[in-house]
């Protein structure tokens, strides 16, 4: 009995000290609840007051090592020179490129398959808005890991590599098959006429050069961020120049050597163009599978679609847009990627940016204290208490004016184009230059905080609605340039020749 008292007393002693243990660790975790939340309440008002500061934007990064624990994060203020420094090269690359596929729309546009197949013309801003819609994202979305530190576990790295490269192949056939139908049927609006064998090159075409283009400009963007990532760059501010300094130029060749092989090859191989779509198709299944399987891209998979086919759409009617005004003026050409292509790259890296900030500042739904999302034009560039990121708005507006300065001598230089540089076009083509960035980065600060505001995650969504945006107010634009000019008399070259 006396030995029973004594187990019976041992046990109820043991379970004092795990009650006592218990206590004492829960009250250990509370107080660390507390100081985390207050961590956190004294860096959003640091946050909040250093906002206002005219030298810097927000720009919160993870220290190497650290992965998605919140209360871990170390903000590191970005100045807006330290921003433009690393912006200013990708920047001056991407338009580089963008001038070298220009000099090429100059020179295939005389080739018979363009003068033929008047549709292609529909096809290139649909698929050079690829790198918008699908590209731009892919390096806005592993931007954003990046900067929250998913990408320093090797486990997490091989996930979000596989399952993003399955889901743009996905998304870059579907597409590529439906802006090749969008042609089609803009074509055939005007004639009431369909031809088959035009049909079937357009298809093979873009399917083709959306899988091969996106496929190539992937493992790109995934090289470039990695790379950023390991010299402790930020990866918002040289993804998406670097994507669509490469994106333009490699899509256009793709295109335009496909769809001339195609139409050599109407007559001789006429299953040729069949068998490629067939097969094309048949790939969608296989990376939805792999994407679907994918963590990290399951969700995309099936919410990611509104965003990209309606930039899709807008884009086709830039295309039709483009197609009526090279028709006019031989001009355009030259100038139309050049102007896309820059408001494009600027517009990507703001919205990459704000996004990023979002995500490292809360949960979709709400916004951090010292954003909103009704705001005027002013406000969006100037007014430090309703956005962070205005100094950043302004540096982009700056870059606009000796960017297109550069590339367009450029183009003078190699006496290319149909169109001589006096110093009215020169003004008025800077100025339509200017209104387009200036409504896309206004049109941006709105855009993503919308999205943000209704749970939708911008960096899946915003960037192809203004890549497309973009391309339809730069052609649109231009357009009204070269007519503004054709009007005042210009014509000391061949200005509509």
């Amino acid at each position: 009995m006396n030995r029973f008292n004594i187990i019976l007393g041992s046990i109820f002693s043991k379970m004092q000290i795990a009650m006592e243990n218990q206590k004492f660790n829960q009250n250990l975790k509370h107080r660390k609840i507390h100081s985390d939340l207050k961590r956190m309440r004294e860096g959003e008002q640091e946050f909040e007051d250093e906002s206002n500061d005219l030298s810097s934007d927000t720009c919160v990064l993870l220290n190497q090592g650290q992965y998605s624990l919140k209360t871990d994060i170390i903000e590191q203020r970005e100045p807006v020179w330290a921003t433009a420094i690393q912006l200013f090269i990708p920047f001056l690359l991407a338009g580089f490129g963008m001038v070298a596929a220009s000099l090429l729309l100059d020179k295939v546009q005389h080739w018979p398959v363009y003068q033929n197949v008047s549709e292609v013309y529909i096809l290139v801003p649909a698929l050079l808005g690829l790198k918008g819609n699908l590209e731009m994202t892919l390096a806005s979305r592993l931007s954003t890991h990046a900067n929250l530190g998913n990408l320093d576990s090797p486990q997490q790295k091989l996930s979000l590599i596989t399952g993003n490269l399955a889901l743009i192949l996905c998304q870059a056939i579907v597409v590529g098959f439906l802006a090749s139908l969008a042609a089609v049927i803009f074509g055939w609006v005007p004639t009431g006429v369909i031809n088959i064998q035009h049909a079937l090159l357009l298809c093979a075409s873009s399917i083709v050069t959306a899988f091969g283009a996106s496929f190539i400009l992937g493992l790109v963007m995934v090289g470039v961020i990695m790379f950023s990532r390991y010299l402790h760059i930020n990866p918002d501010n040289v993804a998406t120049p670097i994507a669509a300094s490469l994106g333009d130029l490699t899509t256009l060749a793709c295109l335009s050597w496909l769809a001339s092989v195609f139409y050599n090859t109407m007559e001789s191989h006429q299953y040729l163009t069949c068998s490629l779509i067939v097969f094309g198709l048949l790939l969608v299944p296989v990376w939805a599978w792999i994407a679907s399987q994918n963590e990290y891209t399951h969700e995309v998979l099936f919410s990611g679609w509104t965003p990209v086919i309606t930039a899709m759409i807008i884009s086709s009617i830039g295309g039709l847009v483009l197609d009526f005004t090279v028709s006019q003026f031989k001009g355009v050409a030259v100038f139309q990627l050049v102007i896309n292509g820059v408001g494009g790259n600027l517009v990507a890296v703001q919205a990459s940016r704000i996004s990023t900030e979002l995500h490292t500042f809360g949960q979709p739904g709400r916004l951090p204290p010292h954003m909103q999302v009704c705001m005027s034009p002013c406000s969006a560039f100037c007014d430090k208490k309703e956005t962070s990121h205005a100094g950043t708005a302004q540096m982009l507006m700056l870059m606009v004016i000796p960017g297109h300065l550069i590339f367009s001598y450029t183009i003078s230089y190699l006496q290319a184009g149909h169109t001589s540089f006096t110093f009215i076009f020169m003004i008025i083509y800077l100025c339509a230059a200017l209104l387009q960035v200036f409504l896309l980065l206004y049109i941006a600060q709105i855009m993503t905080l919308s999205m943000w505001k209704r749970e939708i995650d911008p960096d899946n969504s915003a960037i192809p609605y203004l890549t497309a945006l973009g391309d339809l107010l730069g052609t649109l634009l231009l357009g009204i340039a070269f007519q503004i000019l054709f009007v005042i008399g210009d014509r000391d070259s061949d200005v509509g020749d």
